[in-house]
């Protein structure tokens, strides 16, 4: 079951001062490693030990006590005077000082003179110290703390301990810049607070006039505020989000986290867009151990924008003189303006099946609805801008033996734009599947797939009727093997039968058809040794031929409703059907062949190179096809050729060109290369043509395609410092990152993701522009600003998801990181 994460902790909370001082704090700031709004903690169903952990308060009464120092007295058994590099140590906590003074009946520690505290590799150090080490109790005069799991720091005028679980710390800071105890230095932010108190047997601490202050400029104080000593979630507002978008102008995100229960939570998010008004969203996530799901809804109750677009649009008809297209948007201008909504919902649930007498049984559950067909491009930060086409999906899955099945139903809801419109596929209404797969079944593999499916849409639209579809398809084969070779024969058998709702062209309300398919795939494998520029390789050399015969069956006049034409590649190719979906299987009589070659470094087994080419022969013209098609006459497919060449640990260049040797050109070609000499360089290229999509003026399409990231201090022979993967390369640096895509064809920057990123060290500051097209002529734009403080919060949109989309082998500056061991800080 895939784990579900949330930034969940409230931006006005530092998860640092007293926590520091407090023990129990310390065992828990590896979680607080991330920042507030970028870390995420996962739903889970019972609570999970803290990764970085001191030894328990109940097992420490029977540890020694080791003391050192250059001159010692005392009583036994009474008091221990420690004068000169005094040390006391018991279990993980070692306090040195230059005079130590233990008296043991009480238990009690009183260190003057450079007192440094070492509890578990958190160190704290200052001029004086009282402590019953046993209990934890006592106080601790001018601090100065480290923390080993987060590596900040931070100053305290006093720090009382309650007790192993409890303690008040006075004038507190936090941060996780660089220390330097220079008086001029300043971190380029920290916390303060007057009054900070933990409790880590609640969980809780609570701060009071708590500041964040920023390159030396403090914010407002917050009077009282709490919050975990933990990664477990807790109740507040999160950081909010501020972005300029050229749709929404302005706007200003405040979400609120609600942490109903350890497996359950809430989002609700109020967002201002200065130029369309207020969208509240509320997201809620459940995580059950039979069931578990997410529902989001996102409603605007008043939104300006298709107002305002309406309105131009009836500008521009009524001085063309189209009333009636007028009224039509005026109509539509009036439905927008009663509210717009979006629902998204997800459910997996998993049933007792072995009562049943089943191996599983499961229901999924998928809903996707918007109020409006402009919902897509008018809120891209929502589940609909990834597609146009929304499913609402309701399935129950079970399995038993080598058998399957399914029950389904599948509704879409299409989202149309005027200027590119698409052809709504067919709604399932239901469909049920049942499948029986056996492998080496004396020495056979055997399968029986099985639908039936009632196809329901606008008949009008589709311009066909609907229909219940039956399909049944039986395969045989017999798998031949030997080293080095293999050859399978197969059988194939495809039945459809249909139900009409109405009659069709030639007065059918009913068909059915059955068609054979015979195939024998083959295969060879030769290697040898060899070099290429002094280095040894493996190279092999690997032919494959595919025999398909498939005699024809009529089925040009059947309607299409699943079904379309494969696309041309090397694994098409060699399928015994040019078509997917049931409803039409290609009468064949081909056969393809492949020749492949493969260079693998002769020490590792890394393969450097490969390369293939591959062409279908056609003995006899291609007779089935779908509507509105031209058959295939002629006896070679295209040739396909590709190869992929790593050059090295930073080179690679990948390619694959189809080319029609009647007309001596490529109809379809895409060449990439990319450049990574190290850790955040990288470099991309892409060229690519396709002769079957047409661009805007009536030709192939044709594109490049760049992408890049790159430290920007490398101009001035800065190369900074390989800190390990998540690390970034040191403070002080500047990196360039992005992405562009441009149709050399309409000479048109189609879509376009450019910033910069800046690592001060302790903070990431990012500026993010991104363009999306939306349709022929129109998209959306918006700059992302955020400044994230390392082992705190962030404030600002984030641009990470866009970034981790779509720049190639893009590398996050920081990542999260395990907790280090106390053994790592060991004194």
């Amino acid at each position: 079951m895939p784990e579900l994460t949330r930034a969940n902790r409230p931006w006005w909370l530092p998860p640092v001062p007293l926590a520091l001082l407090s023990m129990a704090l310390l065992q828990a700031q590896a979680a607080w490693a991330q920042s507030a709004w970028e870390a995420e903690t996962p739903l889970k169903l019972q609570r999970t030990p803290m990764l970085l952990e001191a030894i328990p308060a109940d097992q420490r009464g029977g540890r020694p006590s080791i003391v050192e120092g250059d001159r010692i007295s005392g009583r036994p058994n009474l008091e221990t005077i420690v004068e000169g590099n005094a040390e006391l140590r018991r279990a993980d906590t070692v306090i040195r000082a230059d005079r130590l003074e233990y008296y043991q009946p009480d238990d009690l520690a009183k260190a003057t003179g450079n007192v440094r505290v070492n509890r578990a590799g958190n160190v704290y150090e200052g001029p004086a110290l009282q402590l019953k080490v046993e209990r934890f109790e006592g106080f601790f005069n001018d601090v100065r703390y480290q923390l080993l799991a987060t590596g900040a720091h931070g100053k305290a005028e006093r720090v009382d301990f309650i007790d192993a679980d409890r303690a008040v710390a006075r004038r507190a800071t936090y941060t996780t810049c660089r220390r330097d105890d220079t008086e001029s230095y300043t971190p380029a932010w920290f916390l303060s607070a007057e009054s900070l108190r933990t409790d880590s047997e609640e969980n809780v601490g609570v701060a009071e006039n708590v500041q964040l202050h920023v390159f030396g400029v403090p914010t407002p104080p917050i009077p009282r505020v709490s919050f975990p000593l933990n990664n477990e979630r807790k109740s507040g507002l999160l950081p909010p989000t501020m972005g300029i978008d050229s749709l929404n102008g302005l706007e200003l995100a405040l979400p609120y986290y609600w942490n109903i229960a350890p497996n359950r939570d809430a989002t609700l998010t109020t967002t201002v867009m200065a130029k369309r008004g207020v969208n509240v969203s509320g997201e809620f996530r459940y995580l059950e151990p039979a069931y578990n799901g997410e529902v989001r809804l996102d409603y605007m109750p008043s939104d300006s924008l298709p107002s305002n677009r309406r309105d131009e649009a009836i500008s521009l008809a009524l001085g063309n003189g189209d009333y009636a297209r007028a009224a039509q948007l005026a109509a539509e201008s009036s439905r927008h303006s009663r509210g717009r909504w979006g629902l998204w919902t997800k459910h997996h649930h998993s049933f007792n099946a072995r009562d049943l007498g089943l191996d599983s049984l499961s229901a999924d559950l998928q809903i996707n609805r918007v109020s409006d067909d402009d919902y897509w491009r008018d809120f891209d930060r929502t589940p609909t801008r990834v597609t146009r086409l929304l499913p609402n999906d309701a399935s129950l899955n079970w399995s038993k033996g080598d058998w399957s099945g399914r029950v389904r139903a599948l509704k879409y809801q299409t989202l149309q734009n005027e200027d590119l419109r698409i052809l709504p596929p067919y709604d399932r209404l239901p469909q049920l599947t049942a499948d029986y797969t056996r492998y080496d079944w004396r020495g056979f593999d055997f399968s029986l797939n099985t639908d039936f499916t009632r196809f329901r849409a606008n008949t009008a639209e589709q311009g066909q009727p609907n229909a219940d579809r039956a399909v049944a398809k039986l395969q045989l084969s017999r798998p031949f093997l030997w080293p080095g070779a293999y050859v399978t024969p197969k059988v194939q058998l495809h039945t459809a039968s249909y139900s009409f709702s109405s009659p069709l062209a030639d007065g059918r309300s009913s068909a059915t058809s059955t068609v054979p398919t015979f195939s024998v795939d083959s295969g060879m494998t030769f290697e040898r040794d060899t070099s290429l520029f002094g280095k040894a390789y493996r190279q092999t050399l690997e032919p494959r031929a595919m025999y398909v015969y498939t005699p024809y069956r009529a089925q040009n006049r059947l309607p299409v409703y699943d079904t379309a034409a494969n696309d041309f590649s090397f694994a098409t190719l060699f399928t015994e059907n040019e078509f997917s979906g049931s409803d039409r299987v290609s009468s064949t009589h081909s056969l393809t062949v492949g020749l492949s070659s493969r260079f693998l470094d002769a020490e590792t087994g890394a393969e450097r190179a490969r390369v293939g080419i591959a062409q279908r022969r056609r003995f006899a013209d291609q007779r089935i096809t779908l509507p509105n098609t031209v058959a295939v006459t002629d006896r070679a497919s295209d040739l396909l050729l590709g190869a992929q060449v790593n050059i090295s640990p930073k080179w690679s260049v990948d390619t694959t060109v189809q080319y029609n040797p009647d007309d001596r050109r490529s109809n379809r070609s895409t060449v990439t290369a990319r450049y990574t000499p190290g850790p955040y360089r990288t470099l991309s290229a892409s060229y690519r043509y396709q002769a079957d999509r047409i661009s805007t003026n009536g030709v192939g399409n044709e594109s490049i395609d760049l992408g890049w990231q790159w430290p920007l201090n490398d101009l001035w022979g800065d190369k900074g410092k390989d800190l390990g993967p998540g690390r970034g390369q040191g403070g002080g640096r500047w990196y360039a990152l992005g992405r562009l895509n441009y149709s050399l064809r309409d000479k048109l920057m189609t879509d376009a993701v450019v910033g910069v990123e800046y690592d001060g060290c302790c903070y990431i500051g990012r500026v993010v522009f991104e363009k999306v097209s939306t349709g022929v002529a129109t998209s959306t734009k918006r700059i992302m600003f955020q400044i994230e403080f390392l082992g705190f919060t962030s404030i600002g949109a984030s641009p990470m998801q866009t970034l981790q989309l779509n720049v190639p082998r893009y590398q996050p500056l920081r990542l999260p990181q395990l907790a280090p061991s106390r053994f790592s800080n060991y004194d």
